[in-house]
């Protein structure tokens, strides 16, 4: 005859297992998310007011700045809230019009890898929203100019129409 305390032993080890199982469920989800993060960046091209520049997978406009020497970031902390830099953890991928060989990448100082194009390292406006838009060209801000980056890997600048973006960040 069974007696009452093995009973809530039994429902003890069922629910440690049951936590243990949960656990191990949601480590190998979170490893599956993660690896799916864990990929190339995509350079493509796409045509703006601006003429065709260079854009990420979700076709917002890419930046080099003028501050950068050589292939190495002079944009980290502050100026990267602004101006996210394109990071991989892998070789970057070329989409269509994208010169292959232009593509290549740079350690920042926190150790991820950035992607260069024609050893520009590139960057992201926060305040380009959607695909197409080109709010950070010509921006003056963290010590120097901003501009989109052609295929061609120079930077683009805007027909003289008047003046450019200056949204005085990090003035």
């Amino acid at each position: 005859m069974r007696t009452p305390s093995h009973r809530p032993v039994r429902t003890c080890h069922n629910a440690a297992a049951a936590v243990a199982l949960g656990l191990i469920v949601s480590l190998a989800l979170a490893a599956t998310a993660l690896g799916s993060q864990s990929s190339s960046a995509v350079v493509k091209i796409r045509k703006t007011s601006l003429g065709t520049i260079l854009v990420n997978a979700q076709g917002r406009t890419l930046y080099m700045f003028e501050k950068d020497k050589g292939s190495k970031s002079a944009c980290s902390r502050r100026c990267a809230a602004f101006w996210p830099p394109l990071v991989t953890t892998g070789k970057p991928k070329a989409g269509s019009g994208v010169k292959p060989s232009l593509l290549g990448t740079t350690r920042r100082t926190d150790g991820r890898l950035q992607v260069t194009y024609n050893k520009h390292p590139l960057y992201r406006f926060v305040q380009d929203t959607k695909a197409g838009l080109t709010k950070g060209e010509e921006a003056n801000a963290f010590g120097g100019e901003w501009y989109a980056v052609s295929p061609k890997g120079a930077k683009v600048e805007k027909p003289s129409s008047g003046g450019g973006y200056g949204g005085g960040y990090g003035k």
